[in-house]
C-alpha cells in the first residue's frame, strides 16, 4: 500500500530534490502539492513547482497558497536559492495552471474526501497548515500526522536561535504545534547532517535527466558547496516517511517563541521534560547519515 500524502512546499532548490523523492518513492502517493511563500514569493514557488511537475510529466494537482505569513511581512531566502528560487536550469515553457482555490481549501477538500486519513508533509513555512487548522479544525480527525522540516533543538540557521521555516511565520508554527495533531519534526538537528557528498554530486549528471537538472540547480545552491557537500534539509521529511528507521526520534514538548525581539521563531524543545508539559511532537535528534545517502541514491535513480 502506498502512503497517500499532501506535500506543502516552497521551491526552493532542496525542495526540488524533495519533490522528486516524494513523486518517485514507490512507497508514496502524492495526492496534492500546495505552495507557500518562503524561499521566494508564492508566485515564484508556484511557478517553480509547476515547472517541476511539467518536467516530470507528473499528473498531480497543485494549489497556490499563502502569499505572506499570518502576521508578519515576508522575509525570503533568495540569497540561498537565487532570485527565482531555482536558479541554474532552463525549464521549458508549459501551460499548467494551479487549481482555482487557495491551498488551505484544497488541503481541506483532499483531507475530508480521503477514504483514509491523509499524511501532510510541510517543508516550508507552516502558514497554509495553520490556516487549514484555524478555518477547518474538523480536518484534524482525518489527518494521520504532519511531518515537517523545520525547527531545531539547538541553534538556528536564520537567526542564532531560529530555523528558517519556523522563523518566517512563528505565529503559524505556534498554532500548528498547539493543535493536538500528531507531529514529526525533522529539524536542523538531523538536516544539518543530511549532506550529499561531492563525489555523489559529481555523478548526478550521469544518473538520468533528473540528475542533470538537480546538478544544475545544486551548482547554484548556497547551503554548503559542491566541493564540500550540500545539506538536503527538505529531503529529510520525505526520508522519514519511507525510511523511519534511519532516524532517532524523541517525544518532546515543543513551544514556538513568537514575542522575543531576538528569539522569535525559536523552537523550545523540552528534551528532558523539565517544563512538565505533555509531548506534542516526535522530534528527530539523530540520523543514520550513510543510510540516508544510500536512500537518496536509490530514490533519485527511480526518477526519469
Amino acid at each position: 500500500m502506498r502512503l497517500p500524502i499532501v506535500l506543502d512546499t516552497d521551491p526552493g532548490i532542496d525542495d526540488a530534490a524533495a519533490i522528486a523523492a516524494a513523486l518517485f518513492a514507490p512507497e508514496l502517493d502524492v495526492q496534492l502539492i500546495t505552495t507557500v511563500a518562503g524561499n521566494v514569493s508564492v508566485e515564484k514557488t508556484t511557478r517553480n513547482a509547476l515547472q517541476l511537475l511539467h518536467f516530470w510529466q507528473a499528473d498531480v494537482p497543485l494549489a497556490q497558497g499563502a502569499a505572506a505569513p499570518m502576521l508578519r511581512p515576508l522575509r525570503d531566502a533568495a540569497d540561498v536559492h537565487g532570485e527565482s528560487g531555482m536558479e541554474g536550469y532552463d525549464f521549458v515553457e508549459h501551460n499548467r495552471q494551479p487549481l482555482a482555490k487557495p491551498a488551505f481549501i484544497a488541503i481541506r477538500d483532499a483531507v475530508m474526501s480521503a477514504p483514509e486519513p491523509l499524511t501532510l508533509v510541510a517543508i516550508g513555512p507552516l502558514t497554509n497548515i495553520a490556516l487549514l487548522l484555524t478555518h477547518y479544525p474538523e480536518c484534524i480527525f482525518n489527518i494521520r500526522r504532519l511531518v515537517i522540516m523545520g525547527g531545531s533543538a539547538g541553534r538556528g540557521n536564520f537567526t542564532p536561535n531560529a530555523e528558517f521555516n519556523i522563523a518566517i511565520d512563528p505565529e503559524a508554527a505556534a498554532r500548528v504545534f498547539q493543535s493536538g495533531i500528531d507531529i514529526v519534526m525533522c529539524g536542523l538537528d538531523v538536516t544539518n547532517q543530511a549532506v550529499l557528498t561531492p563525489d555523489y554530486l559529481e555523478q548526478l549528471p550521469q544518473l538520468n535527466e533528473t540528475g542533470k537538472m538537480l546538478h544544475s540547480l545544486f551548482s547554484h545552491y548556497r547551503s554548503g558547496s559542491m566541493s564540500s557537500g550540500l545539506r538536503m534539509h527538505d529531503l529529510c521529511a520525505i526520508a522519514w516517511l519511507v525510511r523511519p528507521e534511519l532516524f532517532a526520534l524523541s517525544p518532546c514538548f515543543v513551544a514556538v517563541e513568537t514575542q522575543g525581539t531576538w528569539t522569535a521563531g525559536a523552537t523550545v524543545v523540552d528534551i528532558e521534560g523539565r517544563l512538565g508539559q505533555h509531548a506534542n511532537a516526535q522530534v528527530a535528534l539523530g540520523l543514520d547519515v550513510d543510510g540516508f545517502r544510500r536512500w537518496v541514491s536509490e530514490v533519485l535513480a527511480l526518477a526519469p
